[in-house]
């Protein structure tokens, strides 16, 4: 048995999943025709209280058109230092939006209001202008840590008042509001984009909808076409993110039982240096060195079980549906033995 925890995006479709993407109805969606992405879009859309809504091949991109769509070249972008948009996307910002960054050394990926206003660029033609805040919730590179909804709210004011735009890099935000019991609507009130990820905790097999007004869509969806985003009979994969809605939203609460079983489990190994809190379902845990992080997952792949090395001495673990309380037995037996 293969044990593969290096992310949530290894799941495959299940049955059911695969039933409703045969049975979907389809039609050209770059003509507007395909009636299976339209319902998606105003499903995502209307969860979090939305006008409207994007369907794209990958997080990435609604992140890119986002970014591209709220900010003007030459503009810089807050965000945090370990933010996706920033370490993992490519240097997008920089190439498709010719926008910079004024990176913020947060908590886990986490900052506050004061510090967006400490980073909010004086109007000076020796400086960028600030036009974008980002935040990514969960954060990847933070353990899956969420962000408290205060702290977003008083964002949102400031961004408000300072006239920025404010996206939701929502790669996991499923996860984020199941484990602090907050409504989609809710969330999506704070913010003028929303990025939402359909193939991490939800089990889609690609596809992320980017959400925000009427007139924001209008705009992402020709900044689509030119990233070459634009998809035909798109209804196929639409129809397995519809059903993720539907039905995989509640059980991320199991991904996050077993991630703190297996925290558990890691909090008991001698040679690790630090386990983050495990709020989600990402297990992060710190070696004392980049060769010790490479020989616990080399001990772990002997034994079937698929890990990575994330930074110079991080190693990880993502649960997801795709991992069962039989693997979980495994996994921890494994580690015991290390």
């Amino acid at each position: 048995m293969i044990v593969d925890l290096r992310s949530d995006t290894v799941t495959r479709p299940t049955k059911e999943m695969l039933e409703a993407m045969f049975a979907a109805k389809v039609g050209d969606d770059v003509f507007g025709e395909d009636e299976t992405v339209s319902m998606l879009e105003q499903k995502a859309a209307a969860l979090f209280g939305k006008e409207a809504g994007l369907f794209c091949p990958s997080g990435t991109m609604t992140n890119q058109i986002a970014i591209k769509v709220n900010t003007q070249p030459g503009d810089e972008v807050i965000c945090d230092k370990l933010s996706h948009i920033y370490i993992y996307e490519g240097g997008g910002i920089a190439s498709n939006a010719l926008a910079s960054v004024a990176l913020i050394e947060g908590n886990r990926g986490r900052f506050t209001s004061q510090q967006v206003l400490e980073n909010i660029r004086k109007d000076d033609v020796h400086f960028p202008r600030t036009s974008l805040v980002s935040i990514e919730n969960t954060v990847n590179r933070g353990g899956g840590a969420c962000w408290d909804m205060n702290e977003i709210k008083k964002i949102a004011a400031v961004c408000a008042q300072h006239s920025l735009q404010f996206h939701l890099d929502g790669a996991r935000i499923f996860n984020a509001l199941i484990a602090n019991k907050e409504t989609a609507k809710n969330m999506g009130a704070q913010f003028n984009s929303i990025s939402v990820c359909l193939s991490k905790g939800l089990g889609a097999p690609v596809g992320s909808v980017l959400l925000g007004t009427k007139d924001f869509i209008k705009k992402a969806r020709r900044v689509r076409k030119v990233f070459g985003g634009g998809m035909r009979q798109a209804g196929y994969l639409a129809a397995a993110g519809i059903y993720a809605l539907d039905n995989n939203i509640n059980r991320i609460n199991e991904d996050h039982s077993r991630a703190k079983q297996l925290g558990e489990a890691v909090s008991k190994l001698s040679s690790i240096e630090k386990l983050h809190p495990v709020e989600t379902n990402i297990v992060l845990f710190t070696m004392p060195t980049a060769n010790d992080a490479q020989q616990i997952i080399g001990k772990l792949t002997a034994n079937d079980i698929k890990a990575i090395a994330v930074g110079k001495s991080d190693v990880r673990f993502v649960t997801h549906l795709d991992f069962t309380d039989e693997m979980l037995e495994k996994v921890i037996n494994t580690i015991k033995k290390i």
